[in-house]
């Protein structure tokens, strides 16, 4: 626990500080925000904000990440495992796709960076990856870093996807988790506020994994509950590390926002998303923890869809959050509503969780 916290501290931390650091050599450098002319109007006084923030989110969950093991090596704990790495490295190889869509938006002054097709293929060699490297690595419980069962709360035995449908089943999740944070990547500290609630939940999720692992029962427990994932605490460091970056990139980022992440941030946090659903073995419940970044993406294929079918729009525009903007509601009024929203839907996935456990237990 304590090795957790120092992460967290580590992260929150630099993120506080490095933050302004970027903000003035962004600023120098002109690296700033076009904004979508058909959004709402009053975005376009953002115009100019220094976007690229994503990259201090960044290197903080590394800092803090590195940092905890700096200070476990110096008591005598263990190192980094399988996982972390696995799940840290999904989440830079997508920022790394998102830092290039950003610096072509900033290079030719223009909203749109990569095309579709490249930033796909960014995604998919990464989520591709991901999936093959997650069936590697078994530890002395024989257990990988994932299974190649659909899960919920744990695997579900009765659905098997195989290796070849696991990468494939991969790919899908990363690629959904990724846009469905960008597109809630609209209005000044809605992405890093939620994620970090998201973020949070998996802490607690983690650390009461590791306490009920199957690998650590002790004679007469009742197994019934417990978790076959490979390493809890590790993943609950990932998580904390995650939410402190965010916490410390949202002092700067709320609302009037000095900085934004842009897709460096979001697609890497929408990384950071998939890949504790897939290593925690709670695909299913992540779609309840992070309802809020469900919705967003449901309701841009809504959109998009109601549009080629009708040829009008079921929102005023999409992602929803427009929607009330322009429907009169002050960005800060969605934002906060939007955060209620956020916790609401971790609150929820947090019961889930547990009545999953009682339900196992019998008590």
């Amino acid at each position: 626990m304590t090795q957790i916290l120092i992460g967290g501290a580590i992260a929150l931390v630099v993120s506080i500080l490095l933050t302004p650091v970027l903000i003035r050599v962004f600023s120098r450098q002109g690296f700033g925000q076009e904004i979508r002319t058909e959004g709402p109007q009053s975005h376009q006084a953002k115009r100019g904000t220094p976007s690229m923030g994503g990259v201090a989110i960044l290197v903080a969950i590394w800092a803090g990440y590195l940092g905890s093991y700096i200070y476990s090596a110096a008591i005598g704990d263990g190192g980094p495992t399988a996982s972390g790495l696995l799940v840290l490295g999904l989440a830079t190889a997508l920022g790394a796709v998102g830092f290039l869509d950003d610096f072509i938006k900033i290079h030719k002054q223009r909203n749109l960076g990569l095309n579709k097709t490249a930033k796909s293929v960014g995604q998919f060699a990464a989520a591709i990856i991901f999936g093959i490297l997650l069936l590697q690595f078994r530890n002395g419980a024989d257990l990988t870093p994932a299974s190649d069962k659909l899960s919920y709360v744990r695997d579900i035995n009765a659905i098997s996807l195989t290796a070849v449908g696991f990468v494939i089943f991969c790919w899908l999740v990363v690629a959904a988790w990724s846009n469905a944070v960008n597109f809630t990547d609209g209005l000044d500290g809605l992405a890093a506020g939620s994620a970090a609630m998201v973020m949070g939940t998996y802490v607690l999720i983690t650390m009461w994994q590791e306490r009920n692992s199957c690998q650590v029962l002790e004679p007469g427990a009742n197994a019934n509950g417990c978790y076959n994932v490979r390493d809890p605490h590790d993943l609950a460091l990932v998580a904390m590390v995650a939410a402190a970056a965010c916490l410390g990139f949202l002092w700067w980022n709320a609302a009037p926002a000095k900085i934004f992440m842009g897709d460096t941030g979001s697609l890497a946090l929408g990384g950071l998303v998939a890949g504790l659903s897939i290593t925690t073995r709670t695909e299913l419940l992540m779609v309840v923890i992070g309802a809020l970044f469900v919705a967003e993406i449901v309701s841009v294929v809504i959109q998009i869809g109601y549009f080629r079918t009708t040829g009008k729009r079921a929102f005023r525009m999409a992602p929803f959050h427009h929607h009330f903007e322009l429907g009169g509601w002050a960005e800060t009024t969605v934002i906060i509503r939007f955060w209620l929203l956020a916790a609401t839907s971790c609150a929820l996935g947090l019961g889930l969780f547990y009545g999953e456990f009682v339900s196992q237990t019998g008590g």
